[in-house]
């Protein structure tokens, strides 16, 4: 006699599906092991215009453990913003560890500047106001800067993130870390291209690109979380 068996359908792992369940999410795991500093400045940007561009606190608690499981203390930060990731960096490495933070705007860097100055750890920072590339570009003139930092944070111009992933390989050791920040882009990158917003669509593609390339990249293994706007860490292995 011919056995058949019936499919089984499970909720589809690793996405939310409420604002409550994430809300709960923030409130019983994330908010309570919030350090102030970060409350703080979480409270500020959220009252700027652009305040949807912070990190967001589920996606920083990850990388606070990141960082201790790498026991980082050289890192580099492609797109700060007003701080709330760095704040986050500085407060997790050690008190001689270094950050090479780079953004276009020293504006939007100086809004949590004084939350940061006094957090104490401002001496962590080297804030460069600049185009990323050219950075990246330069630090690899120096052959000793490549593979000694141990982690990088990216969360700017989508359209860069394939280049700085080509800097960022020789850069970051090998077992170091490279964490991708909005690599789901509102969700748009799974929707018909008919249904995305114009605004949104030069930064989807982009993201595409980027996610297809990370997949078959040998160099890193990678791991794709629906975290915040989606996350997609990759650890160095050659």
């Amino acid at each position: 006699m011919e056995h058949t068996t019936k499919e089984e359908t499970h909720p589809t792992k690793g996405i939310l599906q409420s604002e409550e369940l994430y809300q709960y999410i923030l409130e019983t795991s994330v908010y309570p092991r919030e350090p102030e500093p970060l409350k703080e400045l979480r409270g500020v940007t959220s009252s700027h215009p652009w305040g949807f561009m912070g990190t967001a606190p589920d996606a920083g608690q990850l990388m606070a453990m990141l960082l201790k499981l790498v026991k980082a203390k050289k890192t580099i930060e492609v797109g700060v913003f007003t701080g709330y990731s760095l704040l986050l960096t500085a407060l997790s490495i050690p008190d001689d560890g270094k950050i090479t933070a780079i953004d276009v705007s020293r504006k939007s860097y100086e809004i949590g500047l004084p939350i940061i100055k006094k957090a104490g750890v401002e001496h962590k920072i080297d804030f460069i106001e600049s185009q990323a590339l050219p950075v990246l570009d330069k630090l690899l003139e120096d052959n000793e800067n490549e593979g000694s930092f141990d982690f990088a944070f990216v969360d700017a111009d989508k359209d860069g993130y394939v280049s700085y992933h080509e800097r960022l390989i020789k850069l970051v050791k090998i077992g170091g870390i490279i964490a991708y920040d909005n690599t789901l882009w509102f969700g748009t990158v799974a929707m018909p291209e008919k249904m995305v917003l114009e605004e949104l669509k030069p930064a989807r593609e982009s993201t595409i690109e980027l996610n297809k390339m990370l997949a078959v990249d040998s160099r890193v293994m990678i791991s794709h979380a629906s975290i915040g706007d989606g996350i997609t860490i990759c650890m160095r292995v050659h």
